[in-house]
């Protein structure tokens, strides 16, 4: 059983997401807050599997309470709800540590698959979304040293082998496990333990983390290993 918390500042789609959620014989929906800090006090006294976090709501809002549940409860993710795919406010909570965002137009199925998804581990965003959504606001991300002059990389990415270098800039690209495989003639299991090595090495939860610390570091962006 997927246990889930519905954080959302509107009771009435607070009822919608439950009725659809309770129709699954897999999940059930163990708690509800309608702000972040309230959210917070459930996430402590229930340990949900998944959080389902609205954005824009008074009090704390749903990025600090992101931040917040990723750095003090480890065992609950996120899956942001927001209004528009390309919310400048869902793609901060994702460099909060959210694990994906859903739009709140989703179809019921997509409700239920991502929360699925988003408890197993796999981030919901798909690679080619989450590029659009880094193309938009890479020219918002921290300043980074990037590359160095001899293409070197990054520092925070030192600790990755060249293969695993690689690895991380399809990934960036856009790139499922399926494609790498084929680009670097290698079989599709090797590419998953390069991947889950690029997660332990930068401590990245998922797919999102990883390409977020891609761009962050100057590895792709503003042109930068582009393919």
């Amino acid at each position: 059983m997927t246990t889930v918390l519905l954080v959302d500042d509107q009771s009435l789609l607070r009822v919608g997401f439950r009725l659809v959620i309770e129709s699954e014989p897999d999940l059930e929906v163990v708690g509800e807050a309608a702000d972040g800090r309230v959210a917070l006090e459930q996430v402590a006294a229930l340990a949900p599997d998944v959080v389902l976090m609205d954005i824009r709501m008074p009090g704390m809002d749903g990025i600090e309470a992101t931040r917040r549940v990723v750095a003090e409860h480890p065992g609950s993710r996120v899956l942001v709800l927001t209004t528009f795919d390309v919310d400048d406010l869902a793609f901060a909570a994702l460099r909060a540590g959210a694990s994906g965002f859903l739009l709140k137009s989703a179809r019921p199925d997509e409700l239920v698959d991502a929360i699925r998804t988003v408890a197993a581990g796999t981030a919901v965003v798909a690679p080619r979304v989450l590029r659009r959504m880094l193309d938009l606001f890479a020219p918002h991300l921290p300043a980074s040293a990037g590359a160095t002059a001899d293409d070197a990389p990054n520092p925070r990415l030192s600790v990755l082998t060249p293969r695993e270098l690689e690895v991380l800039r399809l990934i960036a690209e856009g790139a499922s496990n399926a494609e790498i495989a084929t680009l670097l003639i290698v079989s599709e299991t090797t590419v998953k333990t390069h991947v889950g090595n690029v997660f332990a090495k930068l401590g990245a939860r998922d797919r999102v983390q990883a390409v977020i610390i891609a761009y962050e570091s100057g590895l792709v962006g503003g042109g930068a290993g582009q393919r």
